[in-house]
């Protein structure tokens, strides 16, 4: 399953369909140097992601679902999005609607989605709760979540935009750095640490948020999230524990976009207010 760093990283995004079932481009292993395997639970209102049931969700069919559903003749349960069957708890304040994407910085789609989610961002309604979780399908996609939440417990969330750019602008760049990940903990920790001072944290802040309780509580709810969902591709968005859908399913990005207001305002009148 694991392919060697030795591909270009040109090579790694061209085998990537952000799914899955894809064999993840990875060195053999991203996990912190001193990372336990699994980090303790915090409490999940404190954490910028969905909480967690205790057992993953089904993705069942319109019929399955006790509650109703949204009315409309342009989207369809079972084509445009399915319904996640039982609907999940989210932490978004009361009368918010939570909307989930779960992304990895290497993937194309994601990318592409990228300016779509931002201006949608400006205009979205204010009952709308944004949040993003890493997928965490490999070691690859690891060091990528690891990298993500470093620079949110840092309050450097302008670096998740930076790396995403740094790691799709792969013209004059080959190697497994363009992509931030090393051939082993030690190598992507320092490939890391040399992006963030490039942008002005410094070492030692970025090692010590790095290996955080914080960091890999947040990784370990990313694994919930992804297990709960069963999110096997990327991006996929879910709408307050209860919807999932993906570019392809809705038509295209900003088809998803319309999508998503629709059933944001859907559950914002039917579902919070109830």
């Amino acid at each position: 399953m694991i392919r060697q760093l030795a591909l270009s990283a040109v090579a790694v995004l061209a085998l990537c369909a952000c799914s899955s079932r894809q064999p993840p481009p990875a060195s053999s292993s991203t996990a912190s140097p001193s990372a336990t395997a699994s980090a303790p639970a915090s409490n999940p209102a404190a954490q910028p992601s969905s909480s967690i049931g205790a057992s993953p969700a089904s993705i069942r069919s319109a019929a399955d679902s006790p509650l109703a559903l949204p009315a409309s003749s342009k989207w369809q349960p079972g084509v445009n999005y399915d319904v996640v069957s039982p609907a999940q708890p989210t932490n978004a304040p009361p009368g918010k609607v939570q909307v989930m994407e779960v992304f990895w910085l290497a993937c194309p789609h994601c990318y592409t989605l990228e300016p779509y989610i931002r201006a949608w961002r400006k205009t979205m309604p204010s009952y709308v709760q944004f949040v993003r979780v890493p997928v965490m399908w490999g070691p690859v996609q690891q060091a990528h979540a690891r990298l993500f939440y470093t620079l949110e417990a840092l309050r450097r969330n302008d670096l998740v935009a930076k790396a995403f750019q740094y790691i799709h602008t792969l013209e004059t760049r080959t190697g497994s750095e363009s992509i931030l990940v090393g051939s082993s903990p030690g190598n992507t920790l320092r490939i890391q640490e040399a992006f963030a001072a490039k942008n002005g944290v410094s070492a030692a802040a970025f090692a010590s948020a790095y290996d955080s309780f914080d960091v890999n509580t947040q990784l370990q709810q990313a694994e919930d999230i992804q297990q709960t969902y069963a999110v096997d591709s990327t991006p996929t968005i879910i709408v307050d524990g209860r919807y999932k859908t993906n570019p392809d399913m809705a038509g295209g990005e900003q088809q998803l976009i319309e999508l998503i207001d629709f059933l944001t305002k859907w559950d914002h009148e039917h579902v919070q207010r109830s």
